[in-house]
């Protein structure tokens, strides 16, 4: 069970989709142009029905097999949305919006999931019903969780959900997946210190806070090293240091500092956020001044199901003749909201040696289309068989 023939057939067509797709990058909910492409495509393919406008821009079709005896419904995911970065890659087919670029790849599973409907619309091998999803705003506006929000699971009655992700350093078109935890959960913080202002020459006068917030930037950092079990993943990272002073001679009245926290446990987030809370309001208190902090949970951790991942490494491994077991990825994937409802899983698919996602050079390889599409195909082919 190799890659599949028809998409190696298909390889150029998607190509040019995905290329499309790079060229015009859409931001968060705004995939206005690459909803309409989605759903043209699906209409031209002969999907049974087409929904827009779910999770405000997404996309669903569905697709039934030539036969329902068995009543299953399987859902496929691909993200649509680009990132707010200036593209460096100097590509014939380089971003034309100054400001968004695709990279992270989802140029790249849009077009791999509209080839596998393109096929499972032609062949119609299976026994149940097919539903392809493509999701806005994955990068930091959770629509998955609006698109459930909005009743898709229920609404087609999906039982199982799959999805994908390329990945920079994999081996090119193989692929690797993990059971249970896979992704991380995103918190984010927000800290203002406050203390008393004054000239620099004379510190004694006042509340010092960027003494005090750069005590508390040190200090967080004993959340993970001094208060988590240290076989539990953690990590605290401050990302912004600004004062309400740019000048040279003034000790600024205010400080303000950011970052976010990446568990894989519900215990140890619980433990981040009051730990954050407890050192910042401390360090200010023993320098006189005061700390507020606002504490916003995100994208819950991505748990892959045990049975639905072994199923899915199974059909990886007759495509690639191997599926290796992923690490954990500290980053976040709000899939994870999909399989809070649904059982399913996630699976990582190679981009050979490329630039990582969320860099200005990074392209998706073209190169992995096949083997994505394959997969695609065959979890459906394979979950529900052709009666």
């Amino acid at each position: 069970m190799p890659v599949k023939n028809r998409f190696a057939e298909l390889q150029g067509e998607i190509t040019a989709w995905r290329r499309d797709l790079h060229e015009n990058p859409e931001i968060l909910f705004e995939t206005h142009r690459t909803s309409a492409l989605v759903a043209e495509k699906l209409e031209a393919f002969g999907c049974d029905e087409i929904v827009t406008g779910l999770g405000r821009t997404g996309v669903v079709g569905v697709i039934k097999g030539k036969s329902d005896t068995s009543g299953k419904v399987i859902g496929l995911r691909a993200d649509m949305d680009a990132l707010p970065i200036h593209e460096q890659t100097g590509l014939d087919y380089a971003s034309k919006t100054d400001g968004a670029m695709h990279a992270c790849g989802h140029d790249g599973h849009t077009a791999m999931l509209l080839g596998a409907a393109k096929y499972l619309s032609e062949t119609r091998n299976f026994d149940g019903t097919v539903v392809v999803i493509f999701q806005p705003a994955e990068e930091g506006g959770g629509g998955g969780k609006e698109m459930c929000d909005d009743g898709m699971m229920a609404r087609w009655n999906i039982q199982e959900v799959y999805g994908m992700h390329n990945w920079p350093g994999q081996p090119l078109g193989s692929f690797a997946i993990r059971p249970g935890p896979f992704f991380a959960a995103t918190d984010q913080f927000d800290i203002t210190f406050e203390g008393r202002g004054g000239h620099a020459a004379k510190p004694h006068e006042t509340i010092d806070t960027t003494v005090m917030a750069s005590q508390a930037v040190v200090a967080l950092q004993t959340i993970a090293a001094r208060t988590a079990d240290p076989v539990h993943q953690l990590v605290v990272s401050v990302t912004s240091f600004e004062t309400s002073s740019n000048a040279y001679n003034v000790i600024p009245q205010k400080v303000h500092i950011k970052g976010t926290v990446r568990t894989l446990d519900a215990e140890i987030r619980d433990i981040a956020e009051t730990r954050i809370k407890e050192i910042c309001a401390g360090v200010a208190a023993t320098f006189g001044g005061t700390a507020d902090v606002s504490y916003h949970r995100g994208y819950p951790v991505m748990v892959n199901s045990e049975a639905q991942t072994a199923f899915a490494a199974q059909v990886a491994a007759g495509i690639a003749g191997s599926c290796e077991e992923a690490p954990l990825v500290m980053g976040g994937e709000d899939f994870a909201y999909m399989l809070e409802e649904r059982p399913g899983a996630y699976i990582l698919v190679g981009n050979g040696d490329t630039a990582a996602v969320h860099h200005p050079e990074y392209n998706f390889n073209d190169e992995a289309i096949p083997a994505g599409c394959s997969w695609w195909a065959e979890i459906v082919e394979q979950r529900m068989p052709a009666s």
